[in-house]
């Protein structure tokens, strides 16, 4: 019996033995794998955020921007400094040698007003009004190293700069590094930053390049449209990224990390972006931003920071970045696309939801500028083209309408048979239409295509650059503008400066004699409100686009017009005799036919009032009997 016991035992002790040797490896692994996956990842993380957290309050802290104690003008501010001329086919300027900022451009091939002399200033320096300006250099973690900044006084070698001559910037800090600049400028708008550093110390210094876009106020030709984004815009994780002004001057900070893509501050027709360069490596870091800088202006900015880097002794390293300022012109922006690998450059243009109605017809547009070699007639042409693409179905919505006008007579003689009877009236009517082969629905399919082509073209004419400043023949200059004619202001006649909101052009007025005419080639309403509705559908139609670009009312007017010759030949072929301006023995009957049921329904309304009355007088009306005296 002991011997069995002590057998047991001592296999007990063995079994133990193996599952705290078990127990132990698995806690040896357990912990092996948090400390590999989990802790130390975290530990990362954390380092990683302090380390980026300390770069960005030292970013913030170097480069917040300062309101200027005194206004300069944009001249004044220009003189102040040593610069160094900026001078293309396209674009002139200078870079100030006072921080290295680029912030003095002006577009020499757009002007401010059609035909005006006075060109586009994109950028300007602080202290200036509507300071804009980029600028480039390097954040370190080193509190004592002494890195350049916005008042670092840069020296140059070289002339100024064009596409054929680089500029050098030069800067040493006393401790043994080297910080350059090499600025370059293609024949358009893009210019290449290499911003490079030396390190002639004893020790590895590590360093992280940025670049920022920074904007003092609104811009003074801000629309604030709501069918156009301006303000701060991107392309990053594959997103396009737009932030309002508001949004900034709230306080809000929107961070994100990519491997590539593009920041920047978008106007309707200009750009300003930052991008790295293709060649560069490395995560980088994309920020907006909004600063106040006085009560009533804040300091908007778009800034982006690489990936560190660290010199050797004795090394030299570069980081190459891309700046762009200039006019949004889609094909210039999809060409740097591919130059440059700048992922959806030319989202910059805002061709919104319609994207892929606007953007072919912008092309269309474009094209047949390309082949005419003038805008109002290719906008004429395209006109024909839509008509074209349409034209069988508005084709048969426009001979359900002719049906519908001959059998104008009997619709007359239903309402006068069956005014009482809506009910059964209706039931006729339908049965007329079905008889007929009327669909009364088919005149809403030309309209509902319409609705997203004229969407489409008003943001082809409002943002595309294209656009801008294109005449039509007589007195419009500009086709991306409103009619600049005033009916209250008998066109130019009387010009006493009339509000902006009783602004009726001479083209609204076109369009609306054409929709009224149109109106008159379709069958006539058969109620009422609608036949009050439609009656001033012209005139409000007018107000409305009297604020439109002249373009897209040139293009309303010219469609109109186009559809009445097509109805008005439908119209004739299907044996309908059209008036235009007197109307027809049927109309005339079936609006004797709807004022007869109005004025019947009127006076039987007005009866049963009077009978209701009466009913109700009788039972609240009590009657006294009259008692007679008893004889005694």
């Amino acid at each position: 019996m002991s011997n069995n016991l002590n057998y047991q035992d001592k296999r007990m002790h063995k079994d133990d033995k193996k599952n705290m040797l078990i127990f132990f490896v698995a806690c040896v692994g357990l912990f092996f794998l948090y400390d590999t996956f989990i802790y130390k990842p975290k530990m990362e993380e954390l380092k990683e955020a302090q380390e980026q957290s300390l770069i960005d309050s030292k970013f913030a802290a170097t480069h917040k921007n300062v309101a200027p104690v005194k206004n300069l003008s944009r001249g004044e501010a220009l003189t102040t400094v040593s610069r160094v001329q900026i001078e293309t086919e396209t674009l002139s300027g200078s870079i100030n040698l006072r921080g290295g900022r680029i912030d003095d451009l002006t577009l020499k091939n757009y002007a401010t007003e059609p035909k005006g002399d006075e060109k586009v200033q994109l950028l300007n320096p602080v202290g200036a009004p509507y300071a804009y300006y980029g600028e480039f250099g390097w954040i370190s973690q080193d509190q004592s190293l002494s890195l350049p900044s916005k008042t670092t006084q840069w020296k140059t070698r070289g002339g100024s700069l064009s596409p054929e001559s680089d500029v050098d910037l030069q800067w040493n800090n006393g401790q043994g590094l080297s910080f350059g600049k090499n600025i370059a400028i293609d024949e358009n708008y893009m210019f290449t930053v290499t911003q490079s550093v030396t390190n002639t110390s004893s020790n590895p210094i590590t360093l992280y390049p940025f670049a920022l876009i920074g904007r003092d106020g609104l811009p003074a030709e801000m629309t604030g449209a709501f069918i156009l984004h301006e303000g701060p815009i991107g392309y990053v994780n594959d997103e396009l990224q737009e932030i309002d002004y508001s949004d900034l001057d709230d306080g809000e900070t929107t961070s994100l990390r990519a491997t590539e893509g593009w920041i920047g501050i978008t106007d309707k027709y200009w750009l300003t972006a930052i991008m790295p360069a293709k060649d560069t490596r490395g995560e980088s870091k994309f920020r907006f931003i909004g600063e106040k800088i006085s009560e009533d202006k804040t300091h908007y900015q778009t800034d982006m920071m690489g990936a560190a880097v660290t010199v050797q002794p004795g090394a030299t390293i570069s980081v190459p970045t891309q700046f762009f300022a200039g006019p949004k012109i889609v094909d210039m922006l999809e060409d740097y696309s591919d130059a440059y690998n700048i992922p959806h450059f030319d989202l910059a243009v805002d061709f919104g939801i319609f994207y892929f109605l606007t953007r072919p017809f912008y092309e269309i547009l474009t094209f047949l500028y390309g082949v005419i070699g003038n805008f109002a007639l290719a906008l004429l042409t395209f006109t024909v083209f839509v008509k074209a693409c349409v034209f069988p179905l508005a084709q048969k919505s426009y001979r359900s309408f002719a049906r519908m006008r001959k059998v104008t007579p009997q619709m007359a003689e239903l309402r006068e048979k069956y005014g009482d009877d809506r009910v059964k009236l209706q039931a006729e009517i339908f049965a007329l239409y079905k008889k007929e082969n009327v669909n009364p629905m088919a005149g809403c399919f030309p309209l509902l295509i319409q609705i997203p082509i004229f969407f489409a073209l008003y943001k082809v004419f409002y943002t595309t650059i294209d656009m801008r400043h294109e005449p039509f023949w007589g007195w419009i200059s500009d086709m991306s503008a409103k009619d600049p004619t005033n009916l209250f202001e008998l066109f130019g006649l009387i010009p006493w400066g009339a509000p902006s909101w009783i602004h009726i052009g001479a083209w609204p007025l076109i369009m609306g004699c054409t929709m009224a005419v149109q109106q008159r080639l379709n069958p006539p309403p058969t109620d009422p409100t609608q036949k009050f509705i439609m009656g001033i559908m012209p005139f409000w139609i007018t107000v409305i686009l009297a604020k439109f670009p002249a373009g897209l009312v040139v293009y309303w007017s010219w469609s109109n017009l186009l559809s009445c010759v097509q109805q008005y030949v439908l119209l004739r072929q299907e044996g309908v005799k059209v008036n235009i301006f007197t109307r027809t023995r049927s109309e005339k009957a079936l609006d004797e036919a709807i004022k007869k049921k109005n004025t019947d329904a009127a006076a039987k309304a007005e009866l049963n009032e009077v009978i209701d009355h009466d009913d109700i007088e009788a039972e609240t009306k009590t009657v006294k009997p009259k008692t007679r005296k008893k004889k005694k």
